[in-house]
């Protein structure tokens, strides 16, 4: 190599004091990989510059340090890599330096993280108290609700999670998003995942996934022959799903994808007891069985009269009414038999575990609109399964169960779903599940083309909204949200409002809000590239199986920004009431000046994400963000700082997203329709509450009213809680009176062993 003999008496120093020969290999090596990370392609992965381009950056480092080192004996690795910026900056390969300087800072940060005393002893201490404490005495082994931290795996889990933070703060994100993130400014959400580059969530298109059949990795599931089939391979999906990505898992339109089961079930049962009644009469030999099979295997419903066998009995009454009987009791048997698998799904996302065997998929699915026979018998069975509980009648917690409004299909009594949204009601009022969206929000219903479930709204239970895309039809299925970053508002408010300034400076907040937002979409950008960097091969679910759209185009080496680009990137938020208290000394459910505020924040903040998204071209969303643990991180850090402030962090907790406060009395018609506003402007997911004090399965026109008022109201998602009781002794989870549904006990009444005995027996 060039200039290696001019520079063959120079030692570089490393790190670590230790000197070694000179060698122009190593920086051509550091050079070429600054080089390769920049692509002029980056959805073909070429790259943007040629070998030309890396040896006129490498002669030009070591003409440098021959002419600044040539009476010296020795250079700092440090000293080596200024050189290579200076000259890549000098040489104009201004994104090349970029790239250089950004992966030394990590790297630096990564020796810093590892080797400062301080900064290990705190790692270690981390990872002492993971092994040593139970999760009541250690919150790092709580902050995910669906892991049990005391179990071997889940503490296993927690080992993984603590060492994967610090690996991504130190080494795979700029140290300003770190420090930022530490400081309590912003909440980088799935922080652990991000080594991996995992995605958030799905919207599982599940007709694509069964129409072929599927492989888990371990072994290949062909496509199902039942409604029975059809819920448990449902189920293995989002288990099997839950694998390759870090958020939740959500069915977009569930009756639709059950309802092939349904009819293939129909026609199985139909064919097995036309036979089974045939062999009981005189009329056997004067059926064609092939013409016969010919016949249900073409039925493209379950409404099938006697009539259709016509040809087979022909005048004879006594044939006629075996069809009609054999009719009547195949509908029966496949009524009965979708219950049974609506009943098998709840029972399995309630006791099936993904990631080691640690954690309950966090699933979601979505129904309501299939006015099909078949879907309606889907969409029934379901409620009635929800209704039934669990094996000692508890309240499942999964799936989140989101029953979707449509005017026309079940919102008005003449609509032909109109039952099932009353049943929705019902069972809801009881439940606590199914939670509404409202398709015909007019910033849900832009999107909705009618007979195209695909193009209906569905949202993930925790609140995650995918539907408009900057790349093709805007759809729910095969989408998902890409990775997402909170701000702490009340921050923000803190240090520019009444509290501390005794007036609200106003142009403050926005400058400050306005900086903020620019790191987070500098932070989000930073994690796309780590996950548009990795390939198919590293999801072989979510993209060897073609669960993302468009992800079946994808060669086994393809990088994955071609596909990636269907998801969304979203900056969302919490505590905008304390924010509004901060501000202005009011929240929002107290007076309108400070609604007017709240909803000008929101807007400004949904403002520079709909910027961001032209800027970058990128589907930048903004969020009201589902996490309640968050809200309890954010007050601790703020109450450390700022001590306590009336209204702002004097509990143990800021309010969510941009809710009325818990704690605030208001009426359920003023919540509507202060909170309704927000709902448009967070594109990337919501949702309201409503919380009643008493049961309303005493009231379900009453509980009805308020669905129709959030759906009048332009909400997007909502639901209504209410207490749910418990009885100590049976453990029966549910709405309890005078007696329990389950025991028949009394409160204050004890019940017999035997009888509990056989309770547990027969559960």
């Amino acid at each position: 190599m060039k200039n290696d003999d001019a520079l063959k008496e120079l030692k570089a120093v490393k790190r670590n004091g230790k000197k070694v020969n000179f060698n122009g290999t190593k920086i051509a090596v550091a050079i070429k990989k600054g080089f390769d990370t920049v692509k002029t392609d980056e959805e073909e992965d070429k790259l943007k510059y040629t070998e030309k381009d890396m040896q006129k950056v490498l002669q030009a480092v070591l003409k440098h340090i021959e002419k600044e080192y040539k009476d010296k004996d020795k250079i700092k690795i440090e000293e080596i890599q200024d050189i290579i910026e200076i000259e890549l900056k000098n040489k104009g390969y201004d994104d090349v330096y970029e790239a250089f300087s950004s992966y030394r800072e990590r790297r630096n940060q990564s020796r810093e993280m590892f080797f400062d005393d301080k900064k290990r002893h705190k790692f270690l201490k981390t990872l002492e108290n993971l092994g040593l404490k139970s999760a009541s005495e250690d919150d790092t082994k709580r902050e995910n609700a669906n892991v049990d931290g005391d179990t071997a795996m889940g503490t296993m889990l927690q080992y993984g999670v603590t060492v994967s933070k610090e690996f991504a703060k130190s080494y795979l994100m700029k140290k300003r998003y770190a420090e930022a993130h530490d400081d309590g400014v912003i909440h980088i959400h799935d922080m652990d995942f991000l080594p991996m580059g995992t995605t958030t969530c799905m919207q599982l298109d599940l007709d694509k996934i069964f129409k072929n059949g599927f492989s888990t990795g371990h072994g290949y599931l062909r496509e199902p022959n039942d409604i029975a089939s059809y819920s448990a391979l449902a189920a293995i999906v989002i288990q099997a799903n839950q694998n390759d990505q870090h958020g939740g898992q959500s069915i977009p339109a569930f009756d639709y994808y059950m309802a092939p089961g349904v009819l293939k079930t129909y026609k199985k049962q139909l064919k097995m007891t036309i036979d089974d009644l045939l062999d009981y009469s005189d009329f056997k030999s004067f059926i064609t069985d092939n013409v016969l099979k010919k016949d249900i295997s073409r039925l493209t419903t379950i409404d099938v009269s006697e009539e259709y066998f016509e040809k087979f009995y022909k005048d004879n009454q006594t044939l006629k009414r075996l069809f009609s009987l054999a009719i009547k009791k195949a509908l029966e048997k496949t009524e009965r038999a979708t219950f049974q698998a609506m009943e098998a799904f709840i029972h399995n996302l309630n006791t099936m575990h993904s990631r080691a065997g640690a954690q309950v998929p966090f699933s979601s699915i979505n129904f309501g609109t299939d006015t099909s026979s078949e879907g309606r018998m889907v969409i029934r069975n379901y409620l009635l399964a929800l209704d039934a509980g669990l094996g000692q009648g508890e309240t499942p917690i999964f799936p989140i169960s989101i029953f979707k409004v449509k005017e026309g299909v079940n919102y008005n009594p003449e609509d032909k779903n109109y039952d099932l949204f009353k049943l929705s009601c019902k069972v809801s009022a009881k439940r606590l599940f199914p939670n509404f969206s409202f398709i015909d929000s007019p910033f849900n219903k832009q999107y909705y083309v009618k007979g195209d479930y695909k193009t209906e709204v569905g949202y993930m239970g925790c609140r995650t909204r995918v539907l408009g895309n900057r790349f093709g039809q805007s759809i729910t299925p095969g989408r998902g949200n890409l990775s997402f970053t909170s701000i702490n508002l009340p921050r923000i408010a803190i240090k520019h409002g009444v509290v501390s300034k005794g007036k609200f400076d106003e142009k403050g907040f926005f400058s400050e809000l306005e900086e903020i937002m620019e790191l987070v979409k500098d932070q989000l950008l930073e994690r796309f590239e780590i996950q548009c960097n990795k390939r198919l091969y590293n999801f072989p679910f979510l993209l060897g199986q073609g669960i993302w759209l468009d992800s079946e185009k994808l060669k086994p080496n393809d990088r994955l920004r071609k596909v990636l680009k269907h998801g969304t990137l979203s900056i969302g938020f919490i505590g905008l009431a304390e924010c509004l208290k901060a501000s202005i000394g009011y929240h929002h459910g107290q007076n309108e000046e400070a609604q007017k505020l709240g909803l000008k924040i929101v807007k400004f903040m949904r403002k520079k994400c709909d910027e961001f998204s032209d800027k970058y071209n990128l589907n930048f969303t903004c969020l009201a963000t589902p996490a309640e643990g968050l809200s309890g991180r954010f007050v601790n850090i703020d109450k450390a700082i700022y001590g306590k402030i009336k209204g702002v962090t004097d509990r143990d907790y800021y309010t969510n997203s941009f809710h009325v406060p818990v704690y605030y009395n208001i009426s359920i018609a003023n919540k509507i329709k202060i909170e309704a506003p927000y709902h448009e402007l967070t594109n990337a997911g919501h949702i309201s509450y409503i919380e009643l004090d008493g049961d309303p399965c005493d009231n379900l026109e009453a509980f009805e009213s308020i669905v129709r008022l959030m759906k009048e109201n332009n909400m997007g998602y909502a639901a209504i809680n209410h207490p749910v009781d418990r009885d100590p002794v049976c453990g029966y989870v549910g709405i309890i009176k005078d007696v329990c549904p389950r025991c028949g006990r009394r409160e204050g009444e004890a019940v017999s062993v035997e009888k509990l005995h056989n309770l547990n027996c027969c559960k």
